[in-house]
């Protein structure tokens, strides 16, 4: 098969997936290593048998559901080309408004100390530490295979500007931090969310933390208490549904200026409150 005519296959396996066109020739460049320019600029060439072994491959990876981001190995984040594989979560749109939020609380100046809990790919330290150059960025991770793959992330994205740490939560840190940001698990693990679409792939520890969705949460919110310097910020990711209840929680554990943002569907999405000061 020349390009044209494995593209056709590729789409025509694709027909049922949305994106089935786009995707296509996503994973033909991937097989073929190539750009999207070149597949169009070069439709009669032909690929040779080990290429097309491998496109075959990737196709029929994604018939069966597997993410695209998994099998390209990559996930565009903040404008950041993230490495992602199955042992960390696909980094996703809605995330990027977590980032957004903190980055309004902190001056463009400032030399601040800043905590990213549970990093997974790095996704969310790297873009802070990118857009506030003058502040010291941390990164936790208890899972080593995800740790070593965020590590991988700052060495080719911000070299030598996060800081990464093997542990649970707030664990690892040491001294006090003017943020402390995290997009932890917050499905309950009986929710039938978790065997649909991606999740089905996602490594189960990074979407739920148990049968009570908000276990994570409840824990670095009151942990963080020990950690935040005076009138410190913590910003927290969660479910559309769980906003009024982490609201509730965090006033409970004695932060202040409480609010819950709504990402663009208008839904409940990141809660921020600051302790103490």
């Amino acid at each position: 098969m020349n390009v044209r005519e494995l593209l056709a296959w590729g789409r025509q396996r694709l027909e049922s997936h949305s994106a089935g066109p786009l995707e296509a020739e996503v994973l033909a460049c991937k097989s073929l290593g190539v750009s999207r320019a070149w597949l169009y600029a070069n439709p009669g060439s032909q690929p040779d048998d080990d290429q097309q072994t491998a496109y075959r491959g990737l196709v029929e990876r994604r018939v069966a559901g597997e993410p695209v981001a998994y099998l390209t190995e990559v996930r565009e984040f903040w404008s950041m080309p993230l490495k992602v594989s199955p042992d960390v979560l696909i980094p996703r749109p809605e995330t990027e408004l977590l980032v957004e939020i903190v980055l309004e609380a902190i001056p463009r100046a400032a030399q601040w100390r800043i905590a990213d809990l549970g990093t997974g790919s790095g996704a969310i330290a790297l873009a802070l530490a990118i857009e506030r150059p003058g502040c010291e960025v941390h990164a936790t991770e208890y899972s080593q295979a995800a740790l070593c793959l965020a590590q991988e992330n700052g060495r080719l994205i911000a070299p030598g500007r996060v800081r990464f740490h093997h542990g649970s939560w707030l664990s690892p840190l040491q001294g006090r931090f003017d943020v402390l940001v995290s997009n932890p698990p917050y499905i309950a693990s009986n929710d039938p969310h978790l065997q649909l679409g991606d999740c089905r792939f996602e490594p189960a520890d990074a979407l739920t933390p148990g049968r009570d969705a908000l276990a994570a949460l409840h824990h670095i919110a009151d942990e963080a208490r020990h950690y935040l310097r005076p009138g410190g910020l913590l910003a927290f990711e969660h479910g559309f549904d769980q906003g009024m209840v982490v609201r509730k929680l965090m006033i409970e554990l004695g932060y202040s200026g409480v609010v819950t943002r709504t990402d663009l569907e208008k839904r409940d999405r990141a809660t921020v409150g600051n302790f103490g000061g």
